[in-house]
């Protein structure tokens, strides 16, 4: 049965010594890849694992708010997701858009707002946000130009990330096409998202966060599966370094959740994917 992970970091360190080996098991297995990028590096990196696969291993491009240079705040590390090091830089839209070259980019992202870190100033605070949102803007013009969808990050920054949203699609007239990773938000967020024609992504979060009642809201046909490996393990998994291969056990999750068949919530979720990053 065949299952596609939207969202894993193969191209972070976590995997520099066995990437070929956890995708060699994960294409024995039918499933899928999509490699996401969160700066030009781990982009960078992401196209030149995809490139090696005929098929089966794809990459995304992007620059994720946390690496995005502000001068504001120093991250060392993230308690939530092990050992973390912002390699900050600024956007340079001419750079990745030379990455997207590649016919193994099936999207832009991920890339987003996050305000879990923020300097305690409130004149700072609103200069980190308004970096943020440029940078933002930038890169979904990028996608918009390359005809991609968006994979969108979002951490405590929900109505920002509407806000934007609805004024590119309103006021700009444009219909971009994506998904919010990794979704944590309230049901009435979500179902602003799903109103404006994202899907929304779900991983070993759902197994930290009561999410049963949003979860069993959602239509199948706007929900993807994701790992974003090498974090968020479910505890299914019995392994401290998440992989895509666990993404069954989200997909075991969503079933019983909503108290549907494993082998379709894999049918459609796989399905979605297809149609979202044309794959």
């Amino acid at each position: 049965m065949k299952l596609i992970d939207t969202h894993a970091h193969l191209n972070f360190n976590a995997f520099k010594k066995d990437w070929k080996q956890v995708i060699a098991k994960s294409l024995q297995n039918n499933l899928e890849i999509i490699n996401v990028g969160t700066n030009y590096q781990t982009s960078k990196k992401a196209i030149e694992i995809a490139e090696q696969y005929e098929t089966g291993i794809y990459a995304t491009i992007g620059l994720h708010p946390i690496h995005l240079k502000n001068g504001f705040i120093k991250l060392k590390t993230d308690p939530e997701e092990g050992n973390f090091i912002a390699q900050t830089e600024d956007f340079n839209k001419g750079k990745y858009k030379e990455l997207a070259q590649s016919k193994k980019v099936k999207a832009v992202g991920e890339i987003g707002l996050d305000y879990y870190y923020a300097p305690q100033a409130e004149k700072e605070l609103e200069l980190l946000k308004e970096k943020q949102k440029q940078a933002l803007s930038e890169q979904i013009e990028l996608a918009e130009e390359l005809n991609l969808p968006i994979i969108f990050h979002c951490r405590k920054a929900h109505q920002d990330l509407l806000e934007i949203l609805k004024e590119q699609q309103i006021v700009g007239n444009k219909e971009l096409r994506g998904v919010i990773h990794c979704f944590t938000g309230k049901w009435q967020e979500a179902q602003e998202y799903l109103e404006m024609g994202f899907y929304l992504g779900l991983n070993g979060i759902i197994f930290k966060l009561n999410l049963d009642k949003i979860i069993k809201k959602i239509p199948l046909e706007r929900i993807l599966v994701e790992t974003d490996s090498p974090y968020l393990t479910p505890p299914r998994a019995g392994e401290e370094r998440n992989e895509p291969l666990f993404v069954k056990y989200v997909v075991e999750k969503i079933a019983e959740i909503k108290g549907v068949d494993y082998a379709e919530i894999a049918e459609i979720t796989t399905q979605n994917a297809q149609n979202l990053f044309q794959i």
